[in-house]
Formats: structure tokens, C-alpha cells, sequence
């Protein structure tokens, strides 16, 4: 009965700690401005994009992120300009985490193919929950194998709060390699819903980069002419570390206009008590001329948590970016990395 109650607790337990970490995209290439606030204005003209997340639908509870943004890179200053909308849900405990932040970069031109970009986002940040139906530690007695149901310490079991955060990033590329450093949440903001500054959201580093290796090209026949079918393959890296925990992603993606294949690994070995290899996930995504990307990946996890357990994780994104041709603006070499 004991092992029974820890178990229950520990259940519990994860979606209130998970709260203390951020959410975790599969595709942060299509998420551009959530991974690193330097790439703001990357594409050099409008771009828009919409995230979503599904991640562990197999439960009886939901876990689910979105992230919405839009951004524009202005000629004029070398600088690019964003807003950007997101949040999660927790089915459980009604939990809900939503965030607003307008993004600033500025691109500096080292040569003629090399570039580095400097990017800021302030944001403004609610956490909302509902713990009624949560079971604390408190409410277990381990002695007598019985839970304490009369109450949680929560009144109402509502609790609310508002905070700011800031986050900063820099971005190196060239013609086929690509390095970002970023730091979320330098303002640590408050995520206590019990005693206001008596606990803080942790801050993230994250170092990503990788090389795109250019192959053959080919021909697509639209049944009038031939035209050239770009066809590359990609390796990169993306690494986060925030509070005590620390992930690495390793991953490839081929393009062979207008598809996208990727494969990526999650895991990394830890000095506590936690398994090392988290899941491999595979995408298709598919990048038409009209400027519309349609990104889909499925995490299948490799760990203690099967894919029978879990049910995997599912994500889709999708981004516009608007033509330059019309508007006349002069089209800097994108940034090499990943589609999706």
C-alpha cells in the first residue's frame, strides 16, 4: 500500500514540476523565434507560423503547447521585428501557462555570404490553475495507507500568476553552416502558486547548429518544362540545459524539393535516476514555391515510458513566409538550417 500511495503522489506530482521547465518542440526549426529570439526577421521578409503539439495522448489526461507568431525583417535598419503567442494545458490539475512577447534583432553583415544576428524578446507571462482535485504529500499517511481527501491547501483550489521574462539569443551563419547560443528567461520569473518569489522558472541555455551538405540536383517536369529540384542533407545538434536537467538532440533531415524527411534522437545521460534515451522522432514536412510549409513529426519513445503507455507525442506546424518579388525587397541568403 505504501509503494501504491508513492506512486500516486509521484503521478501527481509530474505535471506541477513539469511546470517548471519549458515546453519541449520537436520541429524548433519551424518554431523559430521560441528556440532563439535572433532569428527574428531570418527570412528576410514576413513570415507567419502557427505550432501545435499533442504529447502523450494515450493518457487519461492531455498535455498540449502551442505557439503563434509573426515576424518581419525591415531593410531599412538591418532589423527584424516579431510578436509571438504561446501556451500549454494540463488536463489534470486545469493548469495553463500562456505567454506574449514582441522580439527584436539586428543583423550585422560580416561578408558577403556570412552573417550574425543579435535578438531580445520581453514577454509577459499567466500561469492559471486549478489543484481541487490534486493529492499532495501532505494529504498522505504512509503509516496508515490512507489519503487525506478533506483538503489541499489551496482555497477554492483556484491560483493565479502574472509575471514578466526576458530572453536573448545571437545566431552565426554562412552559406551552409549555422551556430545559435540563446538564454531564456533572464528575469527568472515567479512560478509559486503558494508563496509569491518562493520559487522561480530556471534559466535555459540552449546551443544549436549543424551543417547542410549540398547534393546533385535534379529536375521536377511539371509536363511543360524542367526546372531545378534542390536536393541537400542536413546534420545539426540542439542542447538545453535548465535547473538541473540537460538534453541533446542529434538529428539529420534530407530536402528533395518540396520534401522534407527528418530523423532526430533525444537523450542524454544524467547523473540521476532518470533513463538516458528519451525517443526518436521522425518528420515529413513538405515546403511549397508558393512559400507555405506543412511540417508533421511523431515522437516514438525509446524509454522505460513505451509508446503503449504514452502514445508518443504528435506536432504540427505550419508557416507562411510572403514573396519578396512584389514588394521589391532585396533577398539576403536564408539561414542554412533545418526546415522543420
Amino acid at each position: 500500500m505504501r509503494s501504491f500511495l508513492l506512486g500516486i503522489f509521484s503521478l501527481f506530482l509530474i505535471p506541477i514540476l513539469g511546470w517548471g521547465q519549458d515546453v519541449q518542440y520537436s520541429q524548433y526549426y519551424a518554431n523559430p523565434i521560441y528556440l532563439n529570439p535572433a532569428m527574428v526577421g531570418s527570412t528576410s521578409m514576413s513570415r507567419v507560423g502557427f505550432n501545435f503539439r499533442n504529447q502523450w495522448p494515450a493518457l487519461d489526461q492531455t498535455f498540449l503547447a502551442y505557439t503563434a507568431y509573426f515576424d518581419h525583417y525591415e531593410e531599412r535598419y538591418n532589423s527584424g521585428f516579431s510578436i509571438i503567442f504561446q501556451g500549454a494545458n494540463e488536463s489534470f490539475t486545469e493548469t495553463s501557462w500562456n505567454e506574449v512577447g514582441l522580439g527584436y534583432s539586428y543583423r550585422l553583415q560580416l561578408s558577403e555570404d556570412r552573417f550574425i544576428q543579435a535578438g531580445i524578446q520581453g514577454s509577459f507571462i499567466t500561469r492559471d490553475a486549478y489543484f481541487g482535485r490534486v493529492i499532495f504529500g501532505s494529504q498522505l499517511d504512509i503509516n496508515r495507507g490512507s489519503i487525506d481527501l478533506s483538503g489541499n491547501g489551496f482555497a477554492g483550489g483556484e491560483s493565479q500568476v502574472r509575471d514578466v521574462d526576458a530572453h536573448a539569443g545571437l545566431v552565426y551563419y554562412g552559406k551552409r553552416a549555422w551556430f545559435g547560443a540563446s538564454l531564456g528567461h533572464l528575469l527568472s520569473p515567479d512560478i509559486s502558486y503558494l508563496v509569491e518569489g518562493t520559487s522561480r522558472l530556471p534559466q535555459k541555455i540552449s546551443l544549436h547548429g549543424g551543417y547542410r551538405f549540398s547534393l546533385d540536383p535534379g529536375f521536377i517536369n511539371d509536363y511543360f518544362n524542367n526546372t531545378d529540384q534542390e536536393r541537400s542533407f542536413s546534420v545539426g545538434f540542439n542542447y538545453k540545459q535548465q535547473g538541473q536537467f540537460s538534453q541533446l538532440d542529434l538529428g539529420t533531415e534530407f530536402f528533395f524539393d518540396p520534401l522534407a524527411l527528418g530523423l532526430w534522437y533525444r537523450g542524454l545521460p544524467t547523473k540521476y535516476d532518470l533513463p538516458n534515451h528519451e525517443s526518436l522522432v521522425a518528420m515529413l514536412g513538405v515546403s511549397l514555391d508558393s512559400g507555405l510549409d506543412v511540417g508533421y513529426s511523431f515522437d516514438f519513445p525509446i524509454s522505460a515510458y513505451s509508446l503503449g503507455r504514452s502514445g508518443g507525442s504528435h506536432e504540427l506546424s505550419v508557416r507562411y513566409v510572403f514573396s519578396s518579388q512584389s514588394s521589391g525587397k532585396k533577398r539576403y541568403q536564408p539561414l542554412p538550417s533545418f526546415r522543420y
